[in-house]
């Protein structure tokens, strides 16, 4: 999951030009500066990555939330 964090991360961090050291676990989208347009095109972004399907779910409110989701759509 640490590899799928880091990525995830990443693509954050390129997209939205949010700095590295920022993005944590625990972090919200909001908390991050993202509001519900950012987070349906980042999931699309995550979608090709990680060759998953992602629906926008009030479940995943977290980085954490989403890369738990992205490996368990893995399987």
């Amino acid at each position: 999951m640490k590899k799928t964090f880091e990525e995830v991360a990443k693509i954050l961090s390129e997209s939205k030009g949010i700095a590295l050291e920022q993005i944590k676990e625990e972090s919200t989208f909001s908390d991050l500066g993202l509001d519900s347009l950012d987070t349906m095109d980042l999931l699309m972004t995550f979608e090709e990555k990680f060759s998953v399907t992602l629906e926008f779910n009030a479940e995943i409110k977290t980085v954490a939330d989403l890369v738990k989701f992205i490996e368990e759509s893995k399987k």
